[in-house]
């Protein structure tokens, strides 16, 4: 379940710390865009959005814990539940944090699909994806757009705000009103608020700490050509050292990931049902887009599971260890450490991203550690705190 997907659409090319300007977008005042943040952030919090009131936005994507579902809503520990109080979806929903930087789904110049909201895409901009979740009957329920507006207006600040950001005229119209709501979220998710690029690693690019000789290993791993494949799908520039590196490429991949079959069973789906993927897009009619889901961001990786897109591995070096297996021909390397198991057969067995997975030599136990070290450091400073609770629970 996805309350919010949650990514921008802003230009690839805006710097890091300046305010976010979508593709072919003139830019903001700075006192609107002031306004609209403002505006944006007490929707995102407000469950009058929800059709029993009690969910909002943040339910899923809580601040507290990276953006991302914190475990509290999340049921067989990886997919949120509904205002209803009983329906699931089928996906995990991802951290908001960094979101600002996907941009609008296409192709790209070698017909690669790339961005888009949501694991799939289906939404070609943040403001287009907002819309969809308040009237998802599966998600936050919402009888109809004229229901949303009559929640807003009947708030005399929402009345006020929204009159004067978006013209008077405008509270007299469902989609008027609707279409406020979705802007002023999306500028909330654009501000700094959710990408302040104040990690250890982005201290470690200004100078300001050192990376251990751990983090330092993990780092030149994984922007190593040789040695590992992550900097295939999880980095963004040209530059390993580039200030607004967000650690996705955006495009879709097929990893070979296995049903959650404990997703299932809590949701009464069969095991055996397939999630389409990509091809779950209506933009995308090519059977070659079968399982596969969007590249996500690293930044807060650390903070955030559980993992892939059905939130099926609940450890973050469980998730290098099954990178790892399409490489290593040790026994430990077939065996999934979260169950002592064979590693279970992939949802969808074609379009394995192949030639990305099998790039690489197979990685010892202390790379595979010094890979997690290295993630660790993108978790942003004011979730560092979470970093020292899980280990403190795994001691």
């Amino acid at each position: 379940m996805k309350l919010f997907t949650l990514v921008a659409f802003c230009s690839l090319l805006a710097p890091a710390f300046a305010a976010s300007v979508s593709a072919g977008e003139v830019a903001i005042p700075n006192e609107r865009r002031q306004a609209l943040e403002s505006l944006g952030q007490a929707l995102f919090f407000d469950t009058r959005l929800s059709r029993n009131r009690t969910q909002s936005c943040a339910s899923c994507h809580d601040p507290a814990h990276g953006f991302a579902d914190p475990g509290a809503n999340a049921q067989a520990g990886a997919v949120s539940l509904g205002d209803d109080g009983h329906s699931l979806g089928d996906r995990n929903a991802p951290s908001a944090a960094y979101a600002a930087f996907t941009p609008a789904f296409h192709r790209d110049s070698e017909g690669r699909y790339v961005g888009g909201q949501f694991w799939d895409g289906r939404a070609s901009s943040l403001e287009d994806q907002a819309k969809g979740p308040p009237l998802n009957p599966l998600e936050m329920g919402l009888p109809d757009v004229a229901t949303l507006r009559n929640r807003l207006l009947d708030n005399p600040f929402y009345a006020s705000r929204i009159g004067a950001l978006f013209g008077v005229e405008s509270l007299t119209s469902d989609d008027a009103v609707f279409e406020a709501m979705a802007s002023s979220i999306a500028a909330y998710e654009r501000s700094a608020a959710l990408s302040p690029f104040d990690s250890r690693y982005d201290r470690y690019l200004r100078g300001e700490y050192a990376l251990t000789e751990q983090e330092e290993l993990g780092r030149t791993l994984f922007f190593s050509q040789q040695f590992t494949n992550c900097n295939q799908c999880h980095q963004l520039r040209e530059s390993p050292i580039a200030a607004d590196e967000t650690f996705s490429n955006y495009q879709y991949h097929n990893l070979g990931v296995p049903v959650n079959v404990a997703v299932r069973q809590a949701s009464g789906l069969a095991t055996d049902a397939r999630d389409e993927g990509l091809l779950n897009n209506p933009q995308v009619s090519d059977t070659a887009g079968r399982g596969k889901y969007k590249v996500p961001t690293l930044r807060n990786v650390a903070v955030t599971g559980p993992y892939m897109h059905n939130g099926v591995f609940s450890d973050l070096e469980t998730v290098v260890r099954f990178y790892n297996s399409y490489n290593s021909k040790s026994a430990a390397s077939k065996l999934n450490p979260e169950t002592g198991k064979p590693w279970d057969e992939p949802e969808v067995a074609e379009n394995l991203s192949l030639t990305e997975l099998e790039h690489g030599p197979a990685l010892d136990d202390t790379r595979i550690k010094a890979l997690v070290a290295f993630m660790k450091t993108l978790t942003d400073k004011r979730y560092e705190p979470l970093l020292l609770e899980q280990q403190s629970a795994s001691r």
